[in-house]
């Protein structure tokens, strides 16, 4: 079995508010999941209204299907333009 996890941070440079940052992680998350089959949820910086952070995970067992659905996901997300990424961190691993 391979695994594959992404971590991507953004920040929002125009967001005013929580409400605001809950909105713009929402429409991400829920295009990824509506697009691909990968797992994925807010992990991190929950009470930074200009930073969000997103974990991906998707299984499989093929790694370069693995590293291909991941570059897939962040290709999508960059061309969403709802938030500038400022980190990815990708592991592949074998179980």
């Amino acid at each position: 079995m391979v695994v594959g996890t992404m971590l991507i941070e953004f920040h929002i440079h125009e967001n005013q508010s929580l409400k605001g940052k809950r909105k713009i992680v929402k429409s991400i998350v829920d295009r990824i999941k509506h697009k691909f089959n990968v797992s994925v949820a807010e992990v991190g910086s929950n009470d930074k209204w200009q930073r969000i952070e997103l974990g991906i995970s998707t299984v499989g067992n093929d790694r370069r299907h693995i590293d291909s659905s991941l570059n897939n996901v962040l290709d999508f997300i960059e061309s969403l333009y709802l938030a500038d990424i400022v980190d990815v961190k990708t592991e592949v691993f074998n179980l």
